[in-house]
């Protein structure tokens, strides 16, 4: 009997070194990887230096490469430089929640959920019901790798400056609400998002707001007047679908509400969310906001106006700080050319606006809104607003990659946990 126990324990012992070795091999990136890696990220860090001086730089490829579907999940969270725990006292006990709306580009989206990724966190994805069924199917199994992240139970077909783009945050935050992770802020985003500060900066942002809803924005002004004066319809069957304006006139705001106007990017404390969830003055607002133009853009607002709301905000205006966006009519520094020798990046579902003799490249717009290029990274680097809007990596692959490096290495250098090698790109 007694050798027949020591054979077991043998055995049990011997299937377990097996494991630990196979897993070692499989999970733990060998020393010629790591050393391929450090290489591609010290070119990249020159390649970013010289773009923020606003120089000229060959630079071959995506250098962050990622490679969701080609390996399990715990090798993807790991060949992927995903940060798997809190890195301070402080950000593990102040916990956020996202909404992310996506319709397409998953390969943008992947870069902006990496650099917003901690474990103590809570993510919401909202993928647009009018997405192919092969991106809602990536999505699917890409949440599947995480525990605090999941699709919405509920998905609008969203149009642009419908309703149905607020409803998608709104069946986000529903969901949210009941998550079990104790989150302190909301935050709404959408797939071409990026953040500028790292976790622990975004935490201490919020913190300084002392339980305040930031909803930036102010009164109407006589532009914005036709939006909520008229009734709009959405035409989701239009190529594409749009909100169009009709002859109808709206009736006054429910409760005598004054509608106020900005941004639709937010930050909500989980009292406020839970409110405007359940408040008469909520539900009424949104029913009577469903026919107006971008309801997004005076939903959130209006109601951090009311007093009495959790964390509101009667005399705020636009402070904040949540997004940095460089629109075709403000006054900016322009949406600028990429600082690249040569074409490298170009795509054939792109147009070029302008090329320079260089081979550079101006920066585009999209519904006025400037796609970020490498010549955008030294102002990126000095706003001081929480995320950028607009990227997208298969036009302009260092821009978001130049970003992510920087917004990397100040979250490791704050860390005040043991940084683990895996976590360096």
């Amino acid at each position: 009997m007694r050798r027949w126990v020591q054979f077991t324990l043998s055995f049990v012992l011997l299937c377990a070194t097996v494991w630990l070795v196979s897993f070692t091999i499989h999970y733990t990136p060998s020393r010629e990887s790591q050393l391929t890696a450090a290489r591609e990220s010290s070119l990249l860090a020159e390649a970013c230096a010289s773009f923020r001086a606003g120089k000229s730089y060959f630079i071959w490829g995506n250098q962050l490469l990622t490679s969701f579907g080609n390996a399990t999940c715990e090798e993807y969270v790991l060949q992927n430089q995903y940060i798997t725990s809190p890195l301070s006292f402080e950000e593990e006990t102040f916990p956020l929640a996202y909404v992310i709306a996506l319709h397409r580009d998953f390969h943008t989206f992947e870069r902006l959920f990496r650099a917003i990724y901690m474990p103590q966190n809570v993510y919401c994805i909202h993928v647009d019901e009018k997405a192919t069924s092969g991106f809602k199917q990536l999505l699917a199994e890409f949440v599947d790798c995480f525990p605090n992240v999941f699709l919405a139970s509920k998905t609008e077909p969203v149009v642009y400056a419908g309703v149905s783009r607020l409803q998608a945050d709104l069946n986000c935050m529903e969901d949210l609400i009941a998550s079990q992770v104790p989150w302190r802020y909301v935050i709404n985003t959408c797939g071409q998002d990026f953040p500028l500060k790292t976790n622990k900066e975004i935490v201490q942002h919020l913190k300084s707001f002392n339980g305040s809803n930031i909803t930036p924005g102010v009164l109407s002004r006589h532009h914005t007047d036709p939006r909520t004066k008229y009734v709009y319809r959405e035409h989701i069957n239009l190529s594409p679908p749009r909100t169009l304006k009709s002859r109808m006139m709206k009736a006054p705001p429910p409760h005598n509400m004054t509608i106020y106007f900005g941004t639709a990017y937010v930050a909500l404390t989980r009292e406020f969310t839970r409110v405007i969830l359940e408040d008469e003055r909520a539900i009424d607002l949104l029913k009577w906001s469903k026919d107006t133009y971008s309801p997004d853009e005076h939903y959130w607002i209006t109601l951090n106006r009311i007093p009495d709301f959790p964390g509101s905000m009667p005399n705020a205006g636009w402070e904040g700080d949540l997004r940095a966006i460089k629109w075709r009519q403000t006054s900016h520094d322009g949406c600028h050319e990429n600082y690249l020798l040569g074409s490298l990046f170009r795509l054939s579902s792109f147009k070029w606006h302008k090329r320079k003799k260089n081979g550079a490249v101006q920066g585009h717009y999209v519904r006025d809104v400037c796609i970020y290029g490498t010549g955008d990274l030294n102002w990126l680097s000095k706003s001081k607003s929480v995320f950028a809007n607009k990227f997208e990596l298969r036009t302009y692959p260092p821009t978001l990659e130049c970003l992510e490096l920087w917004v990397r290495q100040r979250a490791l250098s704050q860390s005040e946990t043991p940084v683990r090698p895996s976590w360096y790109f």
